[in-house]
């Protein structure tokens, strides 16, 4: 007797977030029906036209504004951006750059460079070792 493995499959919201898209922008058979791990495997490698459009210009999720912007989800929430945003809009507050960005940014940057101090010092510690 053989058995028939299903195929793994996750929700709509799920495979919208591997894509980092935001999923109340994607189609609507999108939204409502299930993705396969080969279906999301054929749309990272090749993207349909929508997809695309929507990797290009947007509404992003937080996730993708935030790297855009340079800060962290925190830092746009403190910053009053609560909503996903389009490329345009992203590229408005880059160059309006608010007081909140500017500090926001000032921040990521400390946060990063702490960071690396300690994965200096933790590599530093690891050659010591006998």
């Amino acid at each position: 007797m053989t058995s028939q493995k299903t195929p793994q499959t996750m929700k709509p919201a799920t495979a919208a977030k591997k894509l980092n898209v935001y999923l109340e922008a994607t189609p609507a058979e999108f939204q409502e029906g299930v993705v396969s791990r080969d279906e999301l495997n054929t749309l990272q490698t090749s993207p349909p036209a929508w997809l695309r459009e929507l990797r290009r210009n947007g509404p992003h999720p937080r996730q993708v504004v935030a790297a855009k912007l340079g800060v962290s989800i925190g830092g746009l929430a403190r910053g009053g951006v609560t909503e996903a945003l389009t490329t345009e809009q992203i590229e408005a507050l880059k160059a309006d750059d608010p007081e909140w960005l500017q500090q926001e940014r000032a921040t990521q940057a400390e946060v990063r460079k702490e960071t690396a101090r300690i994965k200096e010092k933790e590599a530093d510690r690891r050659q010591r070792r006998p």
